[in-house]
């Protein structure tokens, strides 16, 4: 008698309800979507069907928008709106791979340049690393699954995909429109299940090649010490600093700070944390920002009206709330918000809170901004480098100067100038240092990581 297959439910963060189920699978479930991926491999995939098959997954995904865009919805508990950009950026992200796959190739080795070489050609050809494991976080289920698969596909790289288990189906989605667009079956196998099972055997599988990784900091490094021989790309964690000059136009910044703070509820790795404000506007400043953040709407994902939807479980609202409340008590101010509303956290300012608070030295995952006052740009500078994290780091003043300082001295994976440390273009090199990871993202330089260079020569 067949035994049934263990489900997974997969409910809104918003009211609980039941979006859909997927298989509770297990490390042999593992073991066997690895094999597949090595068979994939060894069969390979032509360079110009990749192409091909990146070219109209894009279409395939503009043209489902909106069915993906209401999967995040519900499943992420990410406003409507917001959903929508991730799947327009998911579009890019598959033609940006595409485009980067059309000029995948080695390079030539001047040989002659030295006498050991003389009379020999030589080039370099850039290989696939092989199979590539790929474990994906809940806060952009689509976007961030696609900047894991489009490189691969472009590199020739089966994967094996592990999607977090509350928002797996936006990445099934993603998957099933790659195969419709042309992709083998066996290229991409998603495998759901607890992490300590499914993604434990994953990593410690001797199949995939590379690892990459987006999610927590203890996670992350975890992975590391469990597969030491595997390359492993980390994309972590972060306490988004941003600096503003008093020559800045503090309504603007404010009004950008309601979007980069708040937005999915504060859950991004580079959501705006830490405000440093010079001293001297650090009053008119707050006036302003209390104006944005009071208006924000808070509510149903699926209400177009709604800015902020809820965390994504009540876990992780009431740690949020734990934070906020024990900063308070340790002195800090209540700006704005910093209570439930129908369950959800109302999006919250907090001032002067210690520089030991949780607020200040973790990562929040949540809508929280903290704003610290500062005397002169040096300690500006000093206070935004002064944490575990480096991923990316934003800066307003209208000095060339300043701003070339801030680049400069910004221990930071990214240092985003007169805009919010929160801005991230599919295509640029992302990623930080510190606990905030090891790697860059952005399609050409996955493509990089995930392919290997093969030194060729021949007699001249």
């Amino acid at each position: 008698m067949a035994t049934e297959t263990r489900q997974i439910e997969v409910r809104s963060p918003f009211d609980g309800s039941l979006v859909g189920t997927v298989p509770a699978q297990t490390a042999e479930d593992v073991d066997r979507a690895c094999l597949r991926a090595a068979g994939a491999l060894e069969r390979g995939w032509a360079q110009h069907e990749r192409i091909r098959a990146l070219e109209v997954a894009a279409e395939l995904v503009r043209e489902h928008g909106e069915e993906l865009a209401r999967t995040i919805a519900l499943e992420a508990g990410k406003p409507i709106r917001t959903a929508r950009g991730e799947a327009a950026r998911c579009v890019d992200t598959l033609s940006i791979a595409a485009a980067e796959a059309r000029h995948l190739g080695g390079e030539m080795v001047p040989m002659g340049a030295t006498a050991s070489g003389a009379g020999r050609i030589g080039f370099a050809l850039r290989v696939p690393v092989g199979v590539v494991a790929a474990i994906s976080p809940f806060n952009f289920p689509l976007n961030l699954v696609a900047h894991k698969l489009a490189p691969a596909v472009a590199a020739g790289c089966p994967v094996v995909l592990k999607p977090a288990s509350a928002t797996p189906l936006s990445a099934i989605a993603l998957v099933d429109l790659l195969r419709e667009a042309g992709m083998p079956q066996d290229w991409v196998t998603v495998v759901t299940g607890a992490g300590g099972e499914v993604g434990d055997a994953l990593v410690e599988h001797p199949v995939p090649r590379l690892i990459s990784f987006t999610g927590s900091v203890p996670v992350g490094w975890g992975i590391v010490a469990k597969a030491p021989r595997k390359k492993v790309q980390l994309e972590l964690g972060s306490a988004s600093p941003l600096i503003v000059e008093a020559d800045a136009d503090l309504a603007v910044v404010a009004a950008k700070v309601r979007i980069g703070g708040f937005s999915h509820a504060g859950q991004s790795c580079i959501s705006t944390q830490r405000i440093f404000v010079q001293r001297s506007v650090i009053e008119p400043f707050l006036a302003e920002l209390r104006r944005e953040v009071e208006a924000i709407v808070i509510g149903d994902p699926l209400d177009e009206a709604t800015e902020v939807g809820p965390l994504i479980n009540e876990r992780e609202r009431d740690r949020v709330l734990d934070w906020v409340e024990e900063a308070r008590g340790d002195g800090a101010q209540i700006v704005a918000g910093g209570e439930l509303v129908d369950g959800i956290l109302r999006p919250t300012v907090v001032a002067n809170a210690p520089a030991d608070a949780k607020l200040c030295r973790q990562e929040v995952f949540g809508p929280v901004v903290v704003v610290q006052p500062y005397d002169t740009f040096e300690e500006a500078l000093r206070l935004a480098n002064d944490s575990d994290f480096g991923l990316q780091a934003g800066v307003f003043t209208n000095d060339l100067g300043k701003a070339m300082e801030a680049a400069r001295t910004l221990d930071f994976g990214g240092v985003i100038v007169n805009d919010l440390p929160t801005v991230r273009a599919d295509q640029q090199p992302y990623g930080g240092v510190r606990d905030s990871g090891n790697t860059r993202e952005g399609p050409a330089y996955a493509i990089n990581e995930m392919t290997e260079l093969r030194f060729v020569s021949l007699p001249g």
